[in-house]
Parts: C-alpha cells; sequence; structure tokens
C-alpha cells in the first residue's frame, strides 16, 4: 500500500492556511503555490540517494556528498504548472514534463492528449505534480501513463488531498507515495475538495 504523508510543517500549514484564504490574490496566490511545492518537495526528496565526492575548497581538499538520483518531474496539466517552479528553484537541475488528460464524453475514461517526459526518465526518480487530489482518476490515469513510459520510481505531490483520491491512488498504484500539505474532509457533490481553496485554475491564472 502506497504511503501518506501529510507534511505538517509550521511554515507549510501557515502557507496553505493563505492559499486557503478566498481573498488572497491571484498574484500571492501563485506565489504561496510555488513555496508550498518547495517545501512539500523538501520532505518528498529526503530519501535520494547522494553519492561521495571530493572537491577543493579555497583552503584545500574536502569529501562531501553530491546527489546521486536524476530528478524528473511531470505536471499534470494546467494546474501542475503551478507547482514546478517550486520544485525547480530547489532542484535545478531536474528535467521538466508535462502530461495533459480530458475525459471522454461517452465512456467517461480519461484520454491522454499530450505527454512529455524526460528522454531518460525511466532512470530517473519522477515526481508528479497536480495540486488537487480529489477523486483520484485524473493521477491515478496519468500514473499509467507515466508507468507505461517506462518509468518506475514515482513519487504524487500535491497541495491538498481528499479521502476518495487518496483511496484511488492507493488501489491502482500502491507503489506510489503521496506527499500532501493538507487531508480534508470529503467532495462535494461538484466535485470540489472540502473546505478546499475552490477552483485551482481560476485562482492561478484568473481564467477559468
Amino acid at each position: 500500500m502506497s504511503n501518506l504523508y501529510i507534511l505538517d510543517h509550521p511554515l507549510i500549514q501557515s502557507k496553505i492556511t493563505k492559499l486557503r484564504n478566498k481573498d488572497t490574490s491571484n498574484k500571492e496566490f501563485r506565489e504561496l503555490v510555488s513555496e508550498i511545492s518547495s517545501l512539500i518537495c523538501y520532505e518528498a526528496s529526503r530519501d535520494l540517494v547522494l553519492d561521495d565526492t571530493t572537491v577543493l575548497t579555497p583552503l584545500g581538499e574536502t569529501k562531501g556528498k553530491i546527489l546521486e538520483n536524476k530528478i524528473g518531474v511531470v505536471a499534470i496539466l494546467r494546474t501542475g504548472i503551478g507547482m514546478a517552479e517550486g520544485i525547480l528553484s530547489l532542484i535545478p537541475n531536474a528535467k521538466l514534463g508535462h502530461i495533459g488528460l480530458y475525459r471522454d464524453p461517452n465512456t467517461l475514461m480519461p484520454i491522454e492528449y499530450f505527454c512529455k517526459v524526460p528522454e531518460d526518465a525511466e532512470h530517473c526518480e519522477i515526481f508528479v505534480l497536480d495540486p488537487m487530489l480529489a477523486t483520484g482518476g485524473t493521477a491515478s490515469a496519468a500514473i499509467q501513463f507515466i508507468k507505461e513510459r517506462g518509468i518506475k520510481k514515482i513519487k504524487y505531490l500535491c497541495l491538498i488531498a481528499a479521502p476518495d483520491g487518496v483511496k484511488r491512488v492507493q488501489k491502482d498504484h500502491p507503489d506510489v507515495d503521496i506527499y500532501t500539505a493538507a487531508f480534508d474532509e470529503y467532495l462535494t457533490e461538484d466535485g470540489y475538495i472540502f473546505p478546499g481553496l475552490g477552483d485551482v485554475g481560476s485562482r492561478l491564472y484568473g481564467t477559468k
């Protein structure tokens, strides 16, 4: 069963509270999404492997550690893009990919319309980004499409998760750990997470 990590760091909890506030401006909302994403990534990257290395300081030689893992970031369009900046500010050498999905009106099955992942993604640790884990349908489908490209090391990062979405990802992808800043109560009839923070796309970009 995949693990659910609800991050209770004071900085994360303070920023997620500001993010929820309906009076937070689009500009501040975007900044908060980036900052929270960076902090979530910090926690999600604790088990990355380090290699021993030697460097020269201005005073002489010393031993140190350097990241061994290749890191890839795959943002689920379109709101996952808002999280990517924060991750790249922390790991600037990470490779960035995108995946876009829509739901077929007849079958209601998710259809991939765009997918670009790093060329060597099968050798990378991949962080899948999407602010809201609601029903889990999009998250599960995106992870499946990514796995079909030979990628095995995957973590899912979101800002807020609902019980339905967590159960779906845990059921479909028990090998994928979930990192979130908040675990909310339930989904409304319209599919919004409650109490949540409203429509992320509208608040990120000012457009529905």
